[in-house]
């Protein structure tokens, strides 16, 4: 997979460290009409010839700047203010899968099946699993003890902060007990502590101490059950 991360390596380049920021909005406000489209999309498609190294690999970096420039004419057009960020992830996500497509030809190998992998399948549940289904149902077991707020520090929050936070917590903790890092679900749980105990102490509240905690050890608890679980499913596949 080395021809992979070249091409990654070029993408990197030619999408964030050499793209400047008035090509961007450049692009933005002319969209397809924009030559600085074209320019970075034939800076895309050089680096990736240039970093594969090979004189056969050119055909295939032509695919790789067509699609490319394709793909953020999409983008360019379709994003809304709004949906910037969505489109943005869309967009890097769909030049990635490009480089692998391409990388996996190039090297004359199969492209996975994952609709046979029940690998994929098992690390897929387990993952959405933890993502917004665990974060409803911690919301609806601890409803029962929700304090009430006393301050006006929730408007000084970010919007879904919280939920955010969960999602993210518990799916490290998922990568660290499939990886057998066990060690730094206690470094996790401790960090999160020292950032929650400033707005703790200032709130003086024990209710929501114990709010907190419980939907802390809830939500680790789940991402712990839902790792231990996946790992048990993986090693009976070997």
């Amino acid at each position: 997979m080395i021809l992979f991360i070249k091409l990654l390596l070029a993408h990197l380049l030619g999408d964030f460290i050499w793209q400047p920021n008035s090509w961007v909005a450049d692009k933005e406000i002319k969209k397809h009409k924009s030559i600085y489209l074209y320019v970075h999309i034939l800076l895309h498609g050089i680096l990736a010839a240039v970093l594969a190294g090979e004189i056969s690999f050119i055909p295939y970096a032509i695919v790789i700047a067509v699609t490319h420039g394709i793909i953020d004419s999409i983008k360019l057009n379709f994003q809304k203010d709004k949906t910037k960020r969505t489109w943005f992830v869309a967009d890097q996500i769909a030049h990635i899968l490009i480089l692998i497509g391409i990388a996996l030809l190039y090297e004359n190998k199969p492209i996975p099946n994952f609709w046979k992998d029940n690998q994929f399948w098992i690390l897929l549940t387990g993952i959405l699993l933890l993502t917004k289904p665990a974060s409803i149902f911690i919301k609806t077991i601890i409803s029962i003890w929700a304090p009430e707020s006393k301050n006006s520090n929730q408007d000084n929050s970010l919007i879904a902060a919280g939920n955010y936070i969960g999602i993210l917590e518990r799916l490290f903790v998922f990568g660290f007990i499939l990886t057998g890092h066990f060690e730094a679900i206690g470094f996790l749980l401790a960090a999160k502590s020292i950032f929650r105990f400033g707005d703790l102490k200032e709130a003086k509240d024990r209710k929501l101490t114990e709010y907190v905690l419980i939907g802390t050890l809830i939500s680790f608890g789940m991402a712990i059950l839902a790792g231990l679980a996946v790992q048990v499913l993986l090693l009976q596949l070997l």
